[in-house]
């Protein structure tokens, strides 16, 4: 008769247990971080943004929040995640990251440099829009960036002016002004070197109309009647141009380089005239 096969089961079982104890072992070997306290992992996070290791620095931050969701540590790690991501070029998660805690802690006492951090990360992109520069295109360029930038830079203004980043905020918001009414204006002009005159007007009235207080506006006037002009609009031409005359009564645009052939001044700038 031919021995038995069977293996004794209690001898399944110590090898199962066996190398269910190494598999636990091989998945939880490399992870240096088990049996960390909070403290230690947001000590060893801030370590790690010091020295600029940020994908270290999140991993920590994100062990931290998974493992003490309720800690005394949890709130400012997603602050720091927030301000990692962006350090380490992941705009989009740096920005969920921020609107995720403002939406959890809308009352924390640093809600303001939430608020504050999402428009640095936002006003980080301006150097996207300014490519105009380089690029003379402007039309397939959003500053929506700028625009979350001024929004944000304004709730730490308007909501926090005791806010340490108040100053700062309202600084950055003068300049994103600027900065927006100058892109629309550019554009204005790129629009009307290619007789696109509606195109043109449209968004010279935009810089206008938002940005009033900003520098390029005088130059939004000039083109917005020369657009008129283009258009045939007369009446709106001229009612731009009264404004214009009212606000910049010794504009550069009325006479350039002095008296100029017999034209409206406003043709005086226009090279195929």
């Amino acid at each position: 008769m031919r021995p038995s096969l069977l293996v004794p089961l209690s001898l399944v079982l110590a090898l199962l247990l066996l190398f269910g104890a190494a598999g636990c072992a091989g998945l939880g070997g490399d992870d240096e971080t088990i049996g960390w306290s909070a403290q230690k992992l947001y000590g060893e996070a801030k370590d790690a943004m010091a020295s600029k290791e940020w994908a270290k620095a999140i991993k920590y931050l994100e062990k931290l929040e998974a493992r003490f969701p309720y800690g005394r540590y949890a709130q400012q790690a997603q602050l720091e995640v927030a301000y990692a991501h962006w350090k380490d070029g992941e705009r989009a998660s740096a920005l969920a990251a921020a609107d995720r805690f403002i939406k959890l802690y809308p009352n924390h006492q640093h809600v303001d440099y939430a608020y504050y951090l999402k428009g640095m990360i936002n006003f980080n992109e301006l150097s996207g829009m300014l490519t105009w520069l380089t690029s003379p295109d402007m039309t397939d360029r959003d500053p929506k960036a700028s625009r979350e930038a001024f929004d944000s830079f304004k709730e730490v203004v308007t909501r926090f002016p005791e806010s340490k980043y108040a100053a700062d905020s309202a600084a950055r918001m003068k300049y994103l002004i600027n900065a927006l009414a100058s892109h629309e204006v550019h554009v204005a002009r790129y629009y009307m070197k290619r007789t696109a005159y509606i195109a043109a007007a449209n968004r010279a009235q935009y810089a206008i109309e938002h940005y009033p207080q900003s520098p390029p506006v005088e130059e939004a006037f000039f083109i917005l009647i020369r657009a008129y002009d283009e258009l045939g609009m007369n009446e709106l031409r001229d009612a731009a141009e009264r404004v214009m005359r009212k606000n910049f009564p010794k504009s550069e645009y009325y006479t350039p380089g002095g008296p100029q052939r017999n034209a409206p001044w406003w043709r005086i700038w226009d090279p195929n005239w």
